[in-house]
């Protein structure tokens, strides 16, 4: 049986195709009559490319991942770790799973005002939401994780002499890193979405700023420039988090085949 993060043969030959299909429509598209803000995907790039040679757009990439990236690391760091241990300590999973279900529908972005209030319009507040939205996939699948661990080799660790903290290491955690990892791809996706949110509020830089003000000047340029690089930033950290997936997982893809 194949990993679920490996694509069968010829898919990515497809989706390629595929891909360049669509450009080339909406290259043909724009050779029409269109409206100033719709650019070919030609244009497109040769304006990504002198927004790199400028400088334009480096300092921007830099302050949004100044935000995105420590938001997605804190809140998955505690969504996996209070989420692998209410899964296997009953009394925290009574306190916590309650609260955690109870208010995961809620859209995160709702909080910036009051997380503003507590500490400021500044990055802090923007970190601290991202936070938030990158806690509850990661607790959630980490939980189902743990408590889908086989009962039976819990059992046996335990009846061979092994502690309960031995237990939850050797055989509670490597079990539930599929969910975990499929919980840190979602929050990762989850991080760059709440940072074009939060960056359109009281924002001075970043890719959601650049995007806001290059759509109020009118400059549809840049702003499909920003919006390809939180597209290339976005596919660069997820492939980078299956790579990583492949090499902690490697067991498992050897015992499934």
């Amino acid at each position: 049986m194949a990993s679920p993060d490996i694509a069968p043969p010829g898919s990515r030959s497809i989706g390629l195709a595929m891909l360049l299909a669509m450009l080339a429509l909406w290259q043909i598209a724009t050779r029409f009559d269109h409206p100033d803000f719709i650019l070919s995907p030609a244009e497109i790039a040769r304006h990504v490319v002198e927004a790199l040679r400028s400088g334009e757009l480096l300092p921007h990439v830099g302050a949004s991942l100044a935000r995105s990236l420590p938001g997605f690391v804190i809140g998955s760091l505690i969504g996996v770790g209070l989420g692998l241990l209410a899964g296997v300590v009953r009394s925290l999973d009574q306190l916590l799973s309650p609260v955690v279900f109870l208010t995961y529908p809620v859209p995160k972005i709702v909080f910036l005002p009051i997380v503003m209030l507590w500490v400021g319009i500044g990055d802090v507040s923007k970190i601290a939401v991202i936070a938030l939205a990158c806690f509850y996939p990661c607790f959630i699948n980490a939980y189902y994780g743990a408590r889908g661990t086989s009962t039976i080799m819990v059992w046996s660790g335990l009846n061979m002499g092994a502690r309960r903290s031995q237990t939850f290491r050797k055989v509670v955690v490597p079990s539930a890193l599929p969910l975990v990892f499929a919980g840190l791809r979602v929050s990762l996706a989850l991080s760059f979405v709440l940072l074009f949110s939060t960056e359109m509020i009281n924002a001075r830089s970043g890719l959601g700023f650049l995007i806001r003000q290059s759509e109020s000047s009118l400059r549809f340029d840049l702003m499909y420039v920003a919006i390809v690089a939180v597209a290339a930033l976005g596919y660069a950290s997820d492939q980078m988090l299956l790579l990583v997936r492949r090499r902690v997982l490697a067991w498992q893809d050897a015992t499934s085949r």
